[in-house]
This record gives structure tokens, sequence and C-alpha cells, in this order.
């Protein structure tokens, strides 16, 4: 059986409550990094990014239709003015000339159906570049939340890290000046059970929160006092004084 004194042993839950610091501060890092706030806006981002790139689609498709309408009212209108031209010019025969007044009205009417559609295109491309400025703020706006709270976590993360160093470099001062043999069985126990050492406390060992039986308080009680004993439920080493274990 492995043996410190019951100083050295009581000195253990100094250096355990350095470690359960550093696993609460390691679980609260955890925590706070597993933000469900930042997630749930993570889910909004994207749909918002979603919707801005379906909105920028269909304003560049309208824009290109657009173009097209453009073009064909471009090409009726130079066609309509080569033909004004060849009429005032005079020349050509009666029935040519009555031809190409006739091509011209259709022509104009064409004309005029196609500004019809380039203006319902143009309606429609404002319209859609609105509706694309709109998401395009809205995206901004989730990003700047986003950024805000990324910031806010960084910097409770910050502050954490700061803490835990703190905490490991007195727990590291702290446990250089253990016996290695006890620093070891201390160290191995943490690494298995979670918990090194933990105090009896009027039969009740503080690793477990359990009551021990009357069987292994007597095996306890028989222990030397120097006698490292162990918790038979969570598996820490337990420490002793006649109060605790009364």
């Amino acid at each position: 059986m492995a043996k410190a004194s019951s100083e050295e042993q009581l000195r253990l839950l100094d250096l355990q409550a350095l470690d359960s610091t550093v696993r609460k501060l390691r679980n609260r890092a955890r925590t706070v990094s597993d933000n469900s706030e930042i997630a749930a806006l993570a889910l909004q981002r994207a749909a918002a990014q979603s919707r801005l790139v379906a909105a920028s689609t269909e304003a560049a498709d309208i824009a290109r239709e657009l173009t097209r309408a453009e073009a064909d009212v471009a090409a009726v209108a130079a066609r309509v003015e080569r033909n004004q031209k060849h009429l005032d010019s005079g020349h050509g025969t009666s029935k040519e000339l009555t031809a190409l007044q006739s091509e011209m009205e259709s022509l104009k009417r064409r004309r005029s159906d196609l500004e019809d559609v380039e203006l319902e295109v143009m309606e429609r491309l404002e319209a859609a570049r609105a509706a694309e400025e709109q998401s395009r703020e809205a995206a901004a706006a989730l990003d700047a939340e986003m950024a805000a709270l990324e910031e806010k976590r960084d910097a409770e993360l910050a502050e954490i890290e700061t803490e835990r160093q703190a905490v490991v470099a007195a727990r590291d001062e702290l446990a250089a000046t253990f016996e290695p043999g006890l620093l070891a069985v201390y160290e191995k126990t943490l690494a298995k059970h979670g918990i090194g050492a933990a105090r009896l406390f009027h039969g009740t060992s503080e690793g477990s929160g359990m009551q021990l039986s009357p069987g292994d308080l007597a095996d306890i009680r028989k222990a030397a006092e120097d006698d490292i004993v162990f918790c038979p439920d969570s598996g820490c080493i337990l420490v002793r004084s006649e109060e605790w274990s009364s």
C-alpha cells in the first residue's frame, strides 16, 4: 500500500482544488465555444446568403433580358431610320415606295411593341435590384451581428484562457512540492477517475458524494495514518482526519 504523511495527504486537497478549477475553466471554455446563439445565427446567415445569391442571379438574368430587348428596339429603330431616309430621298418606283411605306407602318408598330416589352423588363429589373439590395442589407446586418457575437465570445475565451494559465502555473508550482511517489499516485488516480483526492467527511466520500458502508469505514479506520486509502465508489484518494471520518 502506498504511504504518505497525513499532512501531505491533506495538501492533496489544495492540488485537487486547482485541478477542479482547471477542469471547470475547460468546461466553461467549451460552453462558450459551443455558443447556441452563434450557431443559430450562422444558419440565418447561410439562408440570407442564399437569398442574396438568388436575388443577384435574378437581377443579372433580367439585366441580360433588358440588353436583348434594347438591342431589338435599336435594330428596329435603325431599320425605320434607313427606310425613312429612303422615302425622303424619293428614289424608287411608286410601287417600291408604297411597299416601303407599308413596311414602315409595320416597323413602327413593331418598335412600339418592343418598347413596351423593354419598359416592362426595365420595371422588373428595378424591382429585382431593389430586392437584391434589400437582401444584401439583411445579409450585412446578420454579418455585423455575427461579428459582434464572435468578438464577445473570443474576448470571453481569452479571459478564460488567461485565468486557466494562471491556475495551471499555480498548480504546477504546488505539484512540484510533493514527493514524486505520492504525486504519481494522485496523477494516475486523477487521470483514471477524473478526481485525484477528496475528503472523507463524517463517513461520506466527497469524491462520490456517497456515505461509505460500515464495512468500508471499518477497513479505512484500520489503515495507518500514512496509508493512502481510496474511495470504493469514485476511486479517488480519500483524505482522512479524525473529525472527517467519524
